[in-house]
């Protein structure tokens, strides 16, 4: 039997606080990144600094890819529905895979524009000092918005945001690179700005692949590491009534982690019973697993070798059980009050529960057919008969 466990109504409120975390720390970094642009222009166009009007340009696609992420961070935090019964927390997973792309390409077109400019050394223009002061006020700038949106991200557990912390971090060293070349050009060290390039240029590449294969892995649904798997599989065996693990699966979403789990219990218990198992392992491993958010519990049978044996032929359903049973006790028998059937590997064994005993001469006729039809047909193990709750 299966069964799903699933967070009550309270359990959106924290997505929701973190929604509202990331929209914040994503609305500071659109007005920091507005305002270095409008500046980069103005001082870039006035200092006949050109390079400072690129870099203008890398931070005006900041704005862009910080806007991504503020729809990301508002739609992922839509509880589940029809059409995502699992939540919507694969955008923040696509929105890191393409944010880690873009950061692949601010590094490859470093590497690209410092083989350029060691080619045109002697091509780059004279510049005022003001172009200086604010490619080294931009860098300030950047590096805070770096560890302000690095330290949300972590504290969110939201990659995406740390991608988007990267970003701004890349543009900090486009900056750098900017501030090194203008000073370079006014000591008249032109070759550091180049160099300078090739340096960020590959960290930053490094970064967004490193990025984008972290998120394709989610999206491939990537399990846990083997200690944390380890650790996962432990709280689940520790749990009483559980007699052991033979099978689980994790994925990640986003800041989440989804568990199915195949636990083994004594397999007489009754549905009831393995549902209040089932219940202990979901809390026990929300308690200890904060990040588990999501359990599937599918409850099995004790692993018993001697009982793995297949018959040949198909295993009796219910109904045809509860024929055998009747011809079985005979007509002047008392209607049986219940009768529980317990399926373990291929076979199976019935319990009979009646209201009174049956005399002896019933007896004796109902061992004989009992033991004839255990001999003639594989797939019963065993049949027993119980009345006032004795056998």
């Amino acid at each position: 039997m299966q069964i799903q466990n699933a967070p009550s109504r309270h359990a959106a409120s924290p997505q929701q606080a973190r929604s509202r975390g990331i929209r914040r720390t994503t609305l500071v970094a659109i007005c920091t990144n507005a305002t270095l642009t409008v500046c980069q222009v103005v001082i870039g166009l006035f200092a006949n600094a050109f390079s400072l009007v690129a870099d203008a340009a890398h931070t005006l696609s900041d704005l862009v890819t910080d806007l991504m992420v503020l729809i990301a961070g508002q739609r992922s935090a839509h509880p589940a529905d029809l059409n995502h019964p699992y939540g919507h927390g694969r955008i923040e997973t696509v929105t890191t895979m393409v944010l880690g792309v873009v950061l692949a390409a601010v590094g490859i077109g470093f590497l690209w524009n410092s083989g350029l400019r060691l080619q045109t050394i002697d091509e780059l223009p004279e510049l005022h000092p003001a172009a200086l002061v604010m490619a080294l006020l931009t860098i300030v700038a950047k590096e805070g918005l770096f560890r302000y949106t690095l330290a949300a991200g972590r504290r969110l557990k939201a990659p995406m945001l740390e991608a988007n912390a990267w970003h701004a971090r890349s543009d900090a060293a486009s900056s750098l690179v900017v501030a090194a070349g203008i000073g370079g050009s006014l000591a008249g060290y032109p070759f550091l700005e180049p160099l300078a390039a090739a340096v960020v240029g590959f960290l930053i590449l490094h970064m967004g692949v490193k990025l984008a294969l972290k998120s394709v892995r989610e999206l491939i649904d990537t399990g846990l590491p083997a200690e944390e798997l380890q650790r996962l599989r432990r709280t689940i065996e520790d749990t009483p009534g559980v007699l052991g693990l033979h099978d689980m699966r994790t994925r990640r979403m986003a800041d989440r982690v989804l568990c199915d789990a195949h636990v083994q219990v004594d397999p007489r218990l009754t549905v009831s019973e393995g549902h209040r198992i089932s219940d202990a392992v979901y809390l026990r491993v929300r308690d200890a697993h904060p990040e588990v958010q999501d359990v599937l519990v599918h409850i099995d049978p004790e692993d018993d070798a001697d009982l793995q044996v297949v018959p040949p032929g198909p295993i009796p359903e219910r109904s045809e059980v509860l024929e055998v049973v009747r011809a079985l006790l005979g007509p002047a028998a008392p209607r049986p009050q219940r009768v529980q059937i317990h399926y373990l590997g291929e076979r199976l064994e019935v319990e009979i529960m009646i209201p009174s005993s049956l005399d002896t001469e019933q007896l004796d006729a109902f061992g004989q057919r009992r033991q004839a039809w255990l001999k003639a047909h594989p797939h019963y193990r065993a049949i027993r008969l119980f009345y006032n709750g004795a056998p």
